[in-house]
Order: structure tokens, then sequence, then C-alpha cells
């Protein structure tokens, strides 16, 4: 039997709309809000707050309890030596030094039009106004293993006794300040971390990096193996290699621990991301399922710059990273890291918690002003789905505050500590 025009007419329009009834919605405007849970069966509506790298973890389980974006304020003592210094601040013609720079944010009013923001956004990454004197973080884990739908698979835990870190200029905390002297090396700050506790094949390896205020001199990076009794030199390109099994490398520590006068910088944008910054769980608290790679916290929107570093050094593993510098802090809630072909490879990830000490109960790392203590971080292999998650301190040390920021002697930090000879004899 024929129909009729009119009839088929409405045939076709009855079947359109039960086509289009059955079609997936997308949001209109995609939007997360205060109270929203974003996991992988809601993405869509968090979408648009979400990097490539934080999409990928998402999608395999990550959760994001949403909250109201945070507020917090400087250190007073860095707004002054903002306001005191910032006037005769320059760059170098080639952007990898700075001129006259004592101490404070070399860079306080940034212009998205200006050809050298993107060097100026890291020059304010490299002086942030909460890393400024020393820092000491105690007692710290990671597990590292391969990512199933369900959960990470440990393939080896290890367990740091210390990593520490002494700045030597633009210091406005502890004396000597604002430059620790004497400096006849010319450090910008020595860092070590060392020993390690566990795994028993690992025990008392480590590592001490010193770096340099002039541009063209490499980082001097030592690497003890008490088991071959032998320190063995890093080469500057070897700090983007992962060491021991795990997925983290040196330069990648907090975001992104390199030299900014070593990478060729350009700025791509603004964005809002989702960030995990006034955190309310410690210690860190892992995902349930397969999102247990990464940590489950409370996660806010961000405004971020947005920004390519492209490394000097042929040898280097990474094609590029693209950092996410939160526009107030300086500091990176998440980076996305490229291999040499340019595909996504790996994503770091900070989780934060804001306040003036890192919980209640704390009576050493206590402050008079705000800072960060980050309970926990993720770095994540896309490509081999693999991930090294860390908790800072570990969950076997309940007691351990673990982070201590700006405290130098207050905490046992002395320049010797980042000595091959110190490397050495906690080694042994």
């Amino acid at each position: 039997m024929m129909l009729r025009p009119a009839a088929a007419g409405r045939g076709c329009l009855f079947a359109l709309l039960v086509a289009v009834l059955w079609l997936p919605v997308r949001p209109v405007s995609a939007d997360v809000a205060a109270g929203d849970l974003v996991d992988k069966n809601n993405i869509e509506e968090a979408i648009e707050f979400l990097h490539p790298g934080l999409e990928w973890c998402v999608r395999r389980g990550l959760v994001m309890e949403i909250v109201e974006t945070g507020n917090n304020s400087y250190p007073s003592v860095y707004v002054k030596a903002t306001e005191k210094y910032q006037a005769q601040v320059e760059m170098a013609a080639d952007g990898r030094t700075l001129i006259n720079y004592v101490a404070g944010q070399p860079f306080p009013v940034l212009d998205p039009n200006d050809p050298e923001i993107a060097r100026k956004i890291m020059w304010n990454y490299y002086y942030n106004p909460f890393l400024t004197d020393d820092f000491t973080i105690k007692y710290f884990d990671a597990d590292t293993g391969p990512i199933t739908p369900r959960g990470m698979v440990i393939e080896r835990h290890f367990v740091i006794e210390q990593l520490r870190r002494l700045m030597y200029n633009g210091r406005v905390h502890v004396d000597p300040k604002p430059e620790f002297l004497p400096n006849h090396e010319k450090y910008r700050h020595q860092e070590s971390l060392h020993p390690i506790i566990e795994p028993f094949d690992l025990k008392g390896i480590g590592s001490s990096t010193a770096r340099y205020m002039d541009p063209d001199r490499s980082d001097d990076t030592w690497l003890y193996i008490p088991q071959l009794r032998r320190v063995r030199r890093l080469s500057s390109a070897q700090r983007s290699d992962a060491l021991f099994g795990q997925d983290i490398d040196m330069d990648s520590y907090g975001g992104y621990s390199g030299n900014p006068a070593w990478f060729d910088w350009r700025f791509l944008g603004e964005k809002t991301i989702l960030g995990s910054v006034h955190g309310k769980r410690w210690p860190a608290h892992w995902c349930e399922g397969g999102g247990d790679f990464v940590f489950c916290d409370t996660w806010e929107k961000r405004d971020v710059w947005v920004i390519e570093g492209r490394a000097h050094m042929p040898t280097y593993a990474y094609g590029k990273r693209v950092l996410f510098v939160d526009k107030f802090a300086f500091y990176t809630p998440s980076t996305d890291i490229y291999d040499r072909g340019m595909q996504l490879w790996k994503i770091w990830i900070n989780g934060i918690n804001v306040g003036r000490r890192p919980f209640p109960e704390a009576k050493i790392s206590v402050y008079d002003y705000d800072t960060g203590f980050i309970p926990n971080i993720t770095m994540v292999d896309m490509q081999l789905e693999h991930a090294t998650r860390a908790a800072l301190p570990s969950h076997e040390f309940p007691e351990e505050e673990g982070w201590y920021w700006n405290m130098g002697p207050k905490v046992g930090l002395h320049p010797d500590f980042f000595t091959v000879a110190e490397l050495i004899r906690t080694g042994r």
C-alpha cells in the first residue's frame, strides 16, 4: 500500500523525531559547579576544563569532587620584596637570565600581548611566592605499576628518607637573605634526594644536583649507587630520563623543575582548568577501582597561563612540555608532556592542600601565612598505561608532618647535605 504524500511526510517527520530523541545529548554550554562530582560517566559536563592529560585520567577512573575556587594571599615579606625591587628587574636580550633581580616576583604585571610574556611567566614560575628559601620533604613513598580497569598493579614500592632544596638567591624568610652567602660557585640552588630506604635492591641510592645562575653552565647532577660503590654523573639531558623502573624524571618534579634558560617558551593562551588546590584529605587518598593510580580529593576552577616549552638539548627525552601555570600562585596544577613525535605521552598532577599547617596537630611545620602542602602527586605514562603515585608523607609514618617550607636550620637544613660526601655517607 502506497502512502499519500502528506502521510509520507508525517512518517518521515516522526522517524526524524525518534532519531533525534535517541541521539546522545551534549550540553549546549558545559559547566561544573560546587557540589558536582565529575567522573567518566559525566565527563562531557566538564570537558571544557580538562586538558588532554586530565581527560585521559578521568576516562580511566579519576573522580573529581568540585568545590568553590579558594582564595589565599602571598607571604607579606614576598609582597614587600616585589614592591621594593620590581622596577629594576629586566630580562637579558636573549631572555635567558634576569638583570638586577634581588627578590620577590620579577614581573608582577603581565600583558598577554607582550611578545616576551612566555618567558616572563616562566621567570615568575621560577621565583614563585611560596618556594623562596628552601624546603625539606621527609619520609615519602611511591608506588609504580601498570594501570588496569580493576586497579593499579603495584610492581615496586619506594620509600625515600628526604628531599631537600636550598635556594641561594631571592630569599625572603630565612637569614642570610636575600642571598645565601658565601656563594662562590654562584648557585641558584642545590638539591638532594637521599637515601632510598625501600626497595632493598635500591637501598642507599641517592642523587644530588647543583644548578647555577649562569644560563650556559649545565647542572651538576650526581647519582650514588652503593651496590656498585660508585658515583655517576648525569648529563642535563638525562634529567628527563625516568629512573629505577618508575615514570618520574628529575625535570618533572612539581610539574616542571628544569632550568627555564634551557627551553624555548611559547605562549599558547589563557584557560580555565580544574586543579586540586584546596584539598581536604591528609594523607593521600587514592581513587577507587581503576582510578586508584591517582588521588581523589576536591578540585576547583583555576585560571592558568598555557605555556609550551621545547628543550634546546637534542637528546632530551621529551618533544615538548605544556605547562598550565596558575595565574595566582605561579605553579602548575598539572602538566602535559609529549614525545619527540609530538604525541601525548605523560601527565604530572599535583594535589595541594593550602593552609598554615599540613594538618591540625602539626607542631613544627606551622606558618603565619597560607602556604601549599602537596600530600599526593601522580605521573602517568599514557602510552604505556603505567603510573607512579606518591604520598608525601608516606602512610607508613602517620605522625610525620612531611613538608617544611622555608625553615632552614630549624629542620636541620645545611649546605653540607648537598655534597657528594654526604650522598656516600647516608648511602652506606
